[in-house]
This record gives C-alpha cells, sequence and structure tokens, in this order.
C-alpha cells in the first residue's frame, strides 16, 4: 500500500520509517525541507516539499494511488484541511488525524476522520486507523485462548445494534470509542459511524470475526 503522511516531526518521521519496514511505500509532506533529516539516509521514500492541504502537493506525493494518509503536523487546523482533501478530493478510504486540542474530536469524528489526541497518542494507535485490515490484539489471557481487540468494522454495520453484532459473531463487545470517549454499550447500542469497536473472542475465531465484521449484516453478505 503506498501512505502519505503530512508533517515530518517526531510522530511523522516515525510512523514513516515504521510503514517502510512493513513493506509499504510511503512519501513524508513538510513545509521545511531540514525537517526530512529525521527520516535518515536509509529512508527510501518520497520527500515531499509543501503544504500538505494542497492539491498539487498531495498529488506529488501520490495522494491518487494512497490507499491512506496521517495528517500529523504540528498544527490542528492544518490537520483536519489535509485529512478533509484527502478524503473528499482524493478518496482516501483510510485517514486519521493527530490533534492537540481533544474538544475538537467531536467535529473530526462527525467528518468521519478517525481521531489521535496527543495525550493518549501512541504509533500504534495510529497506525491501527491506517491499516484497519485487521484485529489489533490489546490483550490475551495467559492461556492465549481469549483475546481483547480492536477490529476494523464495515460502514455496513452502522445503524446495527451491538447486540446483532454479538449474536453474528459471537464476540462480546467490552467497549466502544465514539468521538474520542470510551462507552460501555447494551445489546441495544446502535453502532456509529466512526465508532472504533474492541471485542473479546476467542483467538481460533479471529479469522470469521473478521470476515462478519468487514462484510456487513448477515443478509448483505447473501
Amino acid at each position: 500500500m503506498h501512505i502519505v503522511i503530512m508533517g515530518c516531526g517526531r510522530v511523522g518521521s516515525a510512523l514513516a520509517q515504521t510503514l517502510e519496514e512493513q513493506g509499504h511505500t510511503v512519501a513524508v509532506i513538510d513545509q521545511d525541507p531540514t525537517a526530512f533529516r529525521r527520516l535518515g539516509s536509509g529512508f527510501g521514500g518520497r520527500r515531499v516539499t509543501g503544504m500538505g492541504f494542497d492539491q498539487d502537493t498531495l498529488r506529488e506525493a501520490g495522494i491518487e494511488e494512497a490507499g491512506a494518509f496521517a495528517a500529523v503536523s504540528s498544527g490542528d487546523n492544518s490537520n483536519i484541511i489535509a485529512a478533509r482533501v484527502a478524503r473528499e478530493m482524493f478518496a482516501v478510504e483510510n485517514v486519521a488525524a493527530r490533534i492537540y486540542d481533544p474538544r475538537r474530536a467531536e467535529v473530526y469524528q462527525r467528518l468521519g476522520i478517525p481521531t489521535v489526541a496527543t495525550v493518549r497518542w501512541t504509533a500504534d494507535q495510529i497506525l491501527r486507523r491506517l491499516l484497519p485490515s485487521g484485529a489489533e490484539a490489546l490483550w490475551r489471557d495467559p492461556s492465549g485462548a481469549v483475546q481483547l481487540a480492536e477490529v476494523h468494522v464495515s460502514t455496513d454495520w452502522v445503524g446495527h445494534k451491538v447486540g446483532r453484532l454479538q449474536e453474528e459473531t459471537g464476540v462480546r463487545v467490552a467497549f466502544l470509542t465514539r468521538l474520542g470517549e470510551a462507552i460501555l454499550p447494551t445489546s441495544q447500542t446502535v453502532l456509529q459511524e466512526g465508532d472504533l469497536v474492541h471485542v473479546m473472542m476467542r483467538v481460533d475465531d479471529m479469522d470469521k470475526v473478521e470476515a462478519v465484521f468487514s462484510e456487513g449484516p448477515g443478509e448483505e453478505r447473501r
């Protein structure tokens, strides 16, 4: 997958190096050409000098072929504008934005852009939003049979109840992250766009669970 990152500070450079090590092609955008020194001489991706929300700059970075875009510059406004351009103008499927003001999280989420607040940021959280193709184990019991994982959920599940998701997969939804806040759902809780779903499941059932979560409710898989 080709991934474009806006911002080559500590966060952006770490993401770029990790993603390249995982075999992805990466382009990094920054206004300051000296910032690319953080990438090191071994970085093989593109270094693009410019504004991350400028369409020509994004095209130079390969946004038209990108499967993911991360806005991790030092400015909240720049990050939201760039994330919207990537999502709305170039139809990038997986977009994530870093924010400094957690109060803005609701605005981002309503625009369909997953956010990570600086105070609880880790590279792993950003990566899970850029590459949400599978379950990411957050905890595993000592026997290795049961795990807590964040699983990517298709938008086809939006508007359906948590109880149905559990019935079709056999998992237990431990909690949801909605608009940056963790909530404990009931079986009647309706899934909303932007929800991050954390489930308890048997490790052996992971492939089945991922398939159902990604394909949507039963009648939509027929």
